[in-house]
């Protein structure tokens, strides 16, 4: 545990600490049961989806709406994002501070191609009159592929804050942890998607 000493000099007391007050095993166990805890709200939605994916309401199927030949592009832009990352880890490791951020932006600009991509898969279909309120089937697809979507969004913001990060202070032992953590996360998010395209677009369309 932490804790203080007083130096008895007849001046003002001053007091520090003797240890670290923010341990980076402490960090990465938090991190990981954020990770798991987001395990199980994809769970839930994966079985949602698994359960109502079925329930068109006499509208249109998987086969009717998805484009397999868009969700391969996204899916590849999503995949060579978390290449990319790797690359930026590689050089972080060399202490390679520019290097690391020019990688560290061509993963945000594939990340930001994959929401783009997205975005407009979302504005097709609700164009065509299948929305989220048009079936059961619709409301757990938007809700699945929405919710990847966001913690994309999140990841590019916390992306682009690290960089600023990065750029100002350095490859500091702090800034480091964080880039590993959400190394951790965009990995996470790769592994989430090959889901979402395994199971909702491939097998929604060919099964």
């Amino acid at each position: 545990m932490s804790a203080t000493q007083v130096h008895d000099t007849g001046e003002k007391p001053t007091f520090y600490l003797t240890e670290d007050h923010h341990p980076e095993n402490s960090t990465m166990l938090g991190f990981w049961l954020y990770l798991m805890s987001d395990c199980l709200i994809f769970a839930v939605l994966f079985a949602t989806h698994g359960v109502l994916g079925r329930n068109y309401a006499a509208g249109p199927s998987p086969a009717d709406l998805f484009d397999l030949s868009l969700v391969a592009i996204n899916t590849a832009m999503l995949l060579l994002s978390s290449i990319t990352y790797g690359f930026a880890m590689l050089q972080m490791e060399r202490n390679a501070k520019m290097e690391t951020l020019v990688w560290l932006g061509i993963t945000g600009v594939f990340g930001a191609a994959f929401l783009a991509l997205e975005l407009y898969e979302f504005y097709h279909l609700i164009h065509e009159g299948a929305g989220p309120t048009r079936s059961a089937f619709l409301s757990s697809f938007f809700t699945l592929v929405g919710t990847h979507g966001l913690h994309v969004t999140f990841g590019i913001i916390w992306l682009v804050t690290l960089m600023v990060q990065v750029r100002k202070h350095g490859l500091t032992h702090e800034n480091r942890r964080r880039l590993m953590c959400l190394s951790m996360f965009w990995h996470f998010l790769d592994v989430i998607w090959i889901g979402v395209f395994s199971f909702v677009y491939l097998l929604g369309v060919l099964g």
